[in-house]
């Protein structure tokens, strides 16, 4: 990892510790906490999307999985909180393993549709499952998260719980992309032809980071089923996933840092747009337009590229 990432890392950790002495109320830390989360699985996406060039439209079922394991193991069976959590992570890798197998020998829109069909088989199977997940009636009473026998009450804790979890991804991540293996990505995502003849093993690469940004949806899910305490199937359906998608698209998915822009700003939006009462998604539709329109590579490509587009030219 470079010195300007080690940098924004560095400023973007400087932040996460200051912004709870600027923010008051439980209302905003919770705004921030869910931030945080949606950061954690946009960042996945883009691994996987951006930078392996290989398509995911159900990562809210790996999402899901994560708060599921966790919620029906320390509901059901009594489980401690990060013995659920260590479950969770196990059986989303050996599902994201048993997929990936045979879908990511797709490509482009095949790959694309075996994923949104796997992503709804999932969902189903969180409705239909009503003695485990409480079917669509969902499931109640999920313990919050602990330190040492001490209970997390207030949302000021889940903030920096999540934050400093995302942290941690993103100095994982960030050393990923730079180290032989993103270059290994990069190549794949360029041609998968060239890399091939290169000796790069395409299959496992692209096992390896959809397992991975399966991991990343799956501990944002399961700190989110502690952090509400009551999950529904609706909470993990296609449109969670076009949404995790959009946030990506929205930042600039080719790029980590974009990722996380994405997703603050799209989480951010509708909390703003509420004061437009019932023309709040008339609002977020032209926003989101406009964005994919003038700015196709995302906000932190596209803020630069219109500044020297025109208010460079302007001046020259």
């Amino acid at each position: 990892m470079g010195k300007s990432n080690y940098l924004k890392l560095l400023v973007a950790a400087a932040l996460v510790a200051v912004i709870p002495l600027i923010v008051s109320g439980d209302y905003h830390l919770s705004i921030l906490v869910f931030v945080g989360i949606n950061c954690m699985v946009v960042v996945g996406l883009s691994l996987l999307m951006g930078y392996a060039g290989q398509i995911s439209l159900g990562h809210a079922a790996f999402f899901g999985i994560g708060a599921y394991s966790t919620g029906i193991l320390t509901t059901h069976f009594g489980f401690s909180i990060y013995a659920a959590f260590g479950c969770g992570l196990l059986f989303s890798a050996l599902v994201a393993v048993i997929i990936g197998i045979p879908a990511l020998r797709l490509k482009g829109h095949y790959l694309a549709i075996a994923t949104l069909g796997i992503g709804e088989i999932i969902y189903i199977l969180f409705n239909e499952m009503v003695e485990l997940t409480g079917g669509p009636s969902g499931l109640s009473n999920i313990p919050a998260f602990h330190i040492g026998g001490y209970p997390f009450g207030h949302s000021l804790q889940y903030y920096y719980l999540v934050w400093g979890v995302l942290m941690v991804i993103l100095w994982f991540s960030l050393n990923l992309i730079h180290s032989r293996v993103g270059r290994a990505l990069r190549a794949m995502h360029g041609s998968e032809v060239a890399a091939n003849a290169m000796g790069i093993n395409l299959s496992f690469y692209k096992i390896q980071i959809f397992v991975l940004s399966a991991l990343y949806a799956s501990v944002a899910g399961s700190i989110y089923a502690h952090f509400v305490s009551f999950i529904a199937p609706n909470n993990f359906a296609l449109m969670n996933s076009i949404m995790f998608l959009v946030m990506g698209v929205v930042g600039g998915i080719h790029n980590i840092w974009g990722a996380v822009l994405g997703a603050v700003l799209m989480t951010f939006l509708p909390e703003y747009l509420r004061v437009f009462k019932e023309f709040d998604i008339l609002m977020y539709g032209a926003i989101l337009l406009a964005i994919l329109l003038f700015m196709p590579e995302g906000f932190l490509e596209g803020i630069p590229m219109m500044w020297r587009k025109y208010v460079k030219r302007g001046e020259a």
